[in-house]
Parts: structure tokens; sequence; C-alpha cells
């Protein structure tokens, strides 16, 4: 249907420096596709989901940290660099995304696991609680795009309206000419609805030329959305209820009133939830206050 958490997530991978790994990774096949992860540390298992336009070096600093009181896990998921290119499957989805972690824990022995999700990420996190809860010790979440809440949340249906005719619809016609295109439409759309919390408009033109090039590293994951037939498949608050894995919902103060709607419905529903708000943040949290995220998280996690 549309795609937001994939373009919000893009500003995580805008922290150019933090993006990069200092280990070489390995690789699992799992489900017919490649997998790349790194790992550090040993005890209970966390494990990173990136968003959209990211892989997994987008979490290396977090691994380093976590890893002095954890095992943690960061991974590219599918169609992410640096997994070899694969025939784009018309369903692909978090669902998909989902049974690949489903697959990759099982196959590394990691269950149960904390499981660290951002943006679309967030997303096939909770999709994999609520289809493998064994598999999951705890959730924190920021911001999952559980988008087809939006129509019964007062005032949802503007917010995702807007959404499409600015983001969603140029970026699938962009992808159509070239991968190029349509990320450059991706970022100026968001950059067109105030992604950036401030008056200083975000712009593909505007990014560095190292940022350009990690980004289109990263493209064939929406080009594969874009082509979906569901690219966000719905998770009704009714199933959302029957998740009982102890959830952290973290978000911006300063994210697009989007993200805000939706958590503010999950944390009503999901029976074990809680949130926290980074102040000064938006959707890009975790770059902008990497340790007040990561603070956040840990305490939540030693509880669990």
């Amino acid at each position: 249907m549309w795609c937001f958490w994939l373009l919000a997530s893009l500003p995580f991978a805008l922290m150019g420096p933090q993006a990069v790994a200092q280990s070489a990774p390995k690789v699992a096949l799992v489900n017919g596709v490649e997998l790349h992860y790194i790992e550090k540390g040993s005890g209970t298992p966390v494990i990173f989901v990136h968003g959209g336009l990211e892989d997994y070096r987008a979490w290396a600093d977090q691994v380093e940290a976590f890893s002095k009181r954890y095992h943690a896990v960061a991974y590219s998921r599918r169609y992410n660099f640096p997994n070899a290119r694969t025939a784009f499957a018309d369903d692909y989805s978090a669902i998909a995304d989902a049974e690949d972690l489903a697959a990759l824990i099982t196959k590394l022995g990691l269950a149960p696991a904390h499981v660290v999700g951002y943006s679309y990420g967030a997303y096939a996190a909770l999709f994999l609680a609520q289809r493998h809860p064994e598999l999951v010790r705890s959730l924190v979440l920021s911001e999952p795009p559980v988008l087809r809440l939006l129509p019964g949340i007062a005032g949802g249906e503007p917010l995702l309206t807007e959404f499409m005719s600015m983001v969603w619809q140029p970026t699938a016609e962009g992808f159509r000419v070239s991968e190029e295109a349509g990320v450059r439409a991706a970022v100026n759309g968001f950059g067109d609805i105030g992604y950036s919390g401030t008056d200083q408009k975000m712009t593909f033109s505007s990014l560095p030329p190292e940022v350009r090039g990690f980004i289109l590293e990263n493209a064939p994951e929406w080009k594969a959305l874009t082509g979906s037939k569901d690219a966000f498949p719905s998770l009704p608050a009714a199933d959302i209820k029957r998740i009982k894995t102890p959830t952290l919902l973290m978000g911006g103060a300063q994210s697009l009133a989007l993200a805000h709607a939706i958590d503010g419905l999950l944390v009503r529903t999901l029976p074990h939830a809680r949130r926290v708000v980074i102040a000064k943040a938006t959707h890009d949290m975790w770059s902008e206050h990497p340790k007040e995220c990561r603070d956040a998280a840990i305490s939540f996690l030693r509880k669990h």
C-alpha cells in the first residue's frame, strides 16, 4: 500500500560515521536468501532489526555497547546490503522479514531473544512476536509502521492521505524509472512533509555524497516493496491484543504526527506495553540520542 517508515528510517543512515561496521559480517542462508550479520558478546541474545534504506552497519555502535552485557546481533534484512541480490518476491512485506528473522533466530540458537526493532524493522519484530511468540523474550520497538491502524484513529486518515500523495506515490513512480529516482523522490517527499522537525527542508541533493551512496546500496529493499502486492499487511487490533510479549515503545518527541498516532494506539492495545518518548528527537532517535535510547532499552531489558 504505502511506505512511511521505510522512508522515515532513512535519516538513521544519514549519520554516516556510526553506520560503519568494525568487523566483517557472517552470513546465514535462510528461506532461500542471504542474511549477513555481526555479533559480539555473550549471555542473553539481543537482536537488532534495522529500518528501511539501512543494513546491519547502522547498529554497529550499539552492538559494541550492548555486547558488554549481552550477546548482541545485528543483521541485514533481505534485499539490503550486502546480501546477494535475488529476484523480488511479489508478496514481500514485514511478514516475510518476520519469517526470515524467525529462521535466523532458530538457526543461530538464539531463542528466546530480546528484539530491538527500528521503523520497518520494528514492524517486522511485531509480526515476529505475533506469529512466533516462543522466540521472543521482549520487544523494544521504535515507531513501527502499522499504517492500517490509522483509519481507526481520530485524525489518522488525513495524515495517511498526505503521506500517500506527497511521499509514497511519487516514490513508487520514481522506482519505475530507476533506483536513484525512487530514493530521490522518497527523501524529497519526506522533506516536504517536515520530517526533519525543523525549518530546514531535507532533500536528496543536500545529503553528503557518502550518505547518498549508503542509501542507494539499500535501495533494492524499497524497490521490492513498491512492487509488492501488500508492503504493509494488516495487523488488526484484535491480534495485537493477543501479543503477550513485554514491550517498550520508543518514540521521538519531534516525530511526525503519524508516528505518535500509531504509537498511542499500540500502547493502549498491547497488554504488556509501556512507552518512552525521547525529548528533542525525531524518528531518527537512535542516531540523534544513541546513549539515551540505549539506556532506556537496557533498563527495560534488565527487567525481562
